[in-house]
């Protein structure tokens, strides 16, 4: 139990390296914001003149607009996530998670069915419950200084495939229309996510290495489409700065698919109604901090917090390039 204590603890990012022991509970509750600013087609800046004069319309028909007409300029996400793990045994525990979704796109529309000229800037909405996830995590093997952990997870179609949002067409019409797949509250589809961690460390130094996926597990939704995949490999140095405190850096590479299928309510000539711009490959830099504290005899607690910047964005078709985001994690265990 002491080499296990004396390890730090892995950054707010990665999520259940930890399992509690047999007939502990740990409760666990994070917070993630997300900002996107700026178009990026492929690995290069454009600017949405560029977009709006040279990206073809994906639901053009005689009569429409040839090119993307509407662009996004930036967008802010928020995720809570809240969950419990139980310990079936000291290596086997199960756990529930919910989570909790605010998304804000702020949209550019310009005017008519060419040219250049900006119509004006409206702001879209969409927040609720996301999908649920239930699953278990597993100690496969633990030694002197090192621990490896295994999460298995079905996530269940909670979040809602249906949300609108009102826009303003090129024509200046204000439109109540189904938001684009970037926008909606949850894949539609069942999920599994899986995950793969090691923990090591010496004396006031931890590492780690880790790799999470998820990968739907139906073709389409009842809406027609389906999320990209997402896998994501990450590595990470930490150190103690005291017994309680101690920070960490990190690095991932993910990449995602596109969506797949399509949605026949999300169309025009919008730069994210097109299914094709979505996923990609990023590669993230992270510096983050941990505390742990301690009731004796009642609770453990650590809260960690973690700032992420891309260092590397290639990205399918035309979308908002991702600018920062900001975990803070909190876990308590009876």
């Amino acid at each position: 139990a002491h080499a296990h204590a004396g390890m730090t603890p892995p950054p707010a990012g990665v999520m259940m390296a930890h399992t509690p022991a047999q007939g502990k509970v740990m409760t666990m509750y994070s917070r993630m914001w997300m900002h996107m600013e700026g178009l990026q087609s492929g690995t290069d800046e454009v600017s949405a003149e560029t977009v709006v004069t040279t990206v073809p319309n994906r639901f053009f028909a005689p009569g429409h607009a040839p090119t993307v007409r509407m662009v996004p300029t930036k967008m802010n996400g928020s995720m809570q996530m809240f969950g419990a793990m139980y310990g079936i045994t000291d290596s086997i525990s199960a756990f529930v998670a919910g989570t909790y979704l605010e998304r804000e796109m702020e949209m550019l529309t310009f005017r008519g069915m060419m040219g250049t000229e900006r119509l004006a800037t409206g702001t879209t909405k969409t927040e609720g419950y996301g999908d649920m996830r239930v699953g278990g995590a597993f100690k496969l093997l633990q030694g002197p200084g090192y621990t490896v952990t295994g999460v298995a997870a079905l996530s269940i179609p909670t979040g809602s495939i249906e949300e609108q949002v009102t826009m303003l067409s090129p024509m200046g019409m204000r439109m109540t229309m189904r938001a684009n797949y970037g926008m909606q509250l949850g894949t539609g589809t069942y999920d599994a996510h899986i995950g793969l961690t090691y923990m090591g460390g010496s004396g006031p130094l931890g590492w780690g290495a880790g790799y999470r996926g998820q990968i739907g597990l139906e073709e389409e939704n009842e809406n027609g489409w389906s999320s990209g995949d997402r896998h994501a490999l990450t590595g990470w140095l930490s150190y103690a700065i005291t017994s309680a405190l101690s920070g960490s850096a990190r690095l991932e590479a993910s990449t995602q698919g596109e969506v797949e299928g399509m949605d026949p309510l999300i169309r025009g000539p919008a730069l994210h109604a097109n299914p094709d711009f979505y996923g990609g490959q990023q590669i993230d830099a992270f510096l983050g901090v941990n505390a742990k504290f301690a009731v004796p005899g009642y609770v453990m607690g650590r809260i960690g917090v973690e700032a992420g910047t891309p260092l590397y964005q290639d990205l399918n078709g035309v979308q908002l390039e991702r600018d920062w985001s900001l975990q803070m994690t909190s876990s308590f265990q009876f």
